[in-house]
């Protein structure tokens, strides 16, 4: 298994992980996220076939620095409790501290046991007492 950090000209390994994702990646969103200094995906190949997929994105704030955003995290099926899921959260954070990144966090269903699992075992801590907002567009 090879975790590889993608970049622009990669447009086409990440469309051809879009089994990985909720659906199919759009050519210019894949193009724009992949041009971005802050926008980070890392992709798990078996050989040539995508496994599994994290990304992230850097966040900055005036009074408080750099810090990464776990975007989304997916492992295939035929993977899964192997931990690469882990891997990929790990390889993420390193990625943040190399780039000076204060911290990481993520989102997270209270009823998805693999995310939790996940999350912990590779060093998060979860905070109580979070309330998430959404606006929908």
């Amino acid at each position: 298994m090879e975790i590889r950090w993608l970049g622009r000209g990669d447009e086409d390994r990440v469309v051809g992980a879009s089994h990985l994702f909720d659906g199919p990646a759009e050519a210019i969103a894949t193009r724009r996220f992949l041009a971005e200094e802050g926008h980070h995906i890392l992709i798990a190949f078996e050989g040539d076939h995508a496994a599994g997929f994290v990304s992230g994105v850097e966040l900055t704030h005036p009074d408080k620095g750099t810090e990464m955003f776990l975007y989304e995290l997916s492992v295939e099926e035929a993977f899964r409790r192997k931990g690469l899921g882990r891997a990929l959260v790990e390889r993420l954070a390193s990625l943040a501290r190399e780039r000076g990144c204060y911290g990481m966090w993520v989102l997270a269903d209270a009823d998805n046991a693999a995310a939790l699992a996940t999350y912990e075992h590779s060093g998060g801590t979860a905070e109580a007492g979070q309330v998430v907002f959404v606006w929908t567009f």
